[in-house]
């Protein structure tokens, strides 16, 4: 298993120090000394933006790129993910499992800092967790985060403030539009992990799903990156083992295995009262998944898209 994921993560970051401006993206140290690195708040960001965003949050052990697809028929930029190390890519940093809420702040947090902080029983499960200096993480949210938000951080993770770096962005920009969408392969991973699968069979993973019209609020930015994946997302998994599980698992992992399956995630998400935790978790799936075995050579596929619910979510006629 990879290690020292954080130090991976800022590499990726020291690499982007000196592009910030044509990122349009923005670096600020807070008077505890921490980094804010804003990539669609205050600064504007746009596609490169997202991608280093996905990047980051995969600890740089997965590639995030643009790549073209379909939406009925019509050309639509799709969002391109593939990595060696999917466990460590996407469970261990990129899942945003970490709430983050400090008196009026809230955001989602992702990245490697979760893997220090370790206070998700998913990192119990996968027997993980990890020990640095400093960390690296990635926020999604509206607002930037003060000393206290950073402070909290730090004490849960073992740090100092002026060790904790942070890549922020709302849902409603472009790099915060798109790193969302970047999860496909990830929301695979979980939901296998969450079915009780050996996810460290899973030895590389390949995922697309359309990139979202980039939304007005961060509301309808939660529609539309959530239908991206549950009605446009295909992910393919290259795995070890036998086929009887893939065959068994299979049916159990795309979305449409969800009793909330086949209208917009916005109104799914009202009819929940806006309460996540309301919604069927088996919903948070990409709409198709392929397993290839890399033993037997046979390969299962799994669910379909749904383009007609991703027009109506993006708007298009």
């Amino acid at each position: 298993m990879h290690t020292n994921l954080n130090d991976k993560a800022a590499a990726v970051v020291e690499r982007i120090i000196a592009r910030l401006p044509e990122l349009r993206a923005t670096s600020t140290v807070l008077a505890n000394g921490a980094r804010i690195l804003d990539f669609g708040i205050n600064a504007e960001g746009g596609i490169n933006a997202g991608l280093i965003l996905s990047n980051v949050c995969m600890s740089g052990l997965g590639t995030a790129s643009i790549t073209s697809g379909e939406i009925d028929g019509a050309v639509w930029p799709h969002v391109q993910i593939h990595t060696d190390a999917p466990t460590e890519a996407c469970l261990l940093s990129q899942y945003a499992g970490w709430h983050i809420a400090v008196d009026k702040f809230f955001g989602m947090g992702s990245g490697p800092m979760r893997a220090v902080a370790a206070r998700e029983k998913l990192f119990e499960k996968l027997n993980y967790r990890e020990s640095s200096e400093s960390v690296v993480g990635v926020i999604e949210t509206a607002r930037i985060p003060d000393e206290a938000v950073i402070d909290e951080i730090a004490a849960k993770a073992n740090v100092a403030s002026k060790n904790v770096t942070l890549l922020v962005a709302p849902t409603s920009s472009q790099a915060g539009n798109l790193q969302v969408v970047a999860r496909s392969v990830e929301t695979s991973l979980h939901k296998l992990f969450e079915l009780g699968f050996d996810v460290r069979r899973i030895r590389s993973a390949y995922g697309t799903a359309p990139l979202s019209p980039v939304a007005a609020d961060d509301l309808q930015g939660i529609g539309r990156t959530n239908d991206a994946i549950l009605y446009g997302g295909q992910v393919t998994l290259w795995v070890a083992g036998d086929d009887e599980t893939l065959v068994e698992i299979g049916p159990q992992v795309p979305s449409e295995s969800s009793a909330c399956y086949g209208k917009p995630f916005l109104e799914v998400f009202e009819d929940a009262g806006r309460d996540f935790y309301e919604i069927d978790p088996h919903l948070f799936s990409p709409a198709r998944i392929v397993f290839q075995n890399l033993d037997t050579g046979n390969v299962f596929r799994f669910g379909q898209v749904a383009p007609e619910i991703l027009k109506t979510s993006f708007g298009l006629s």
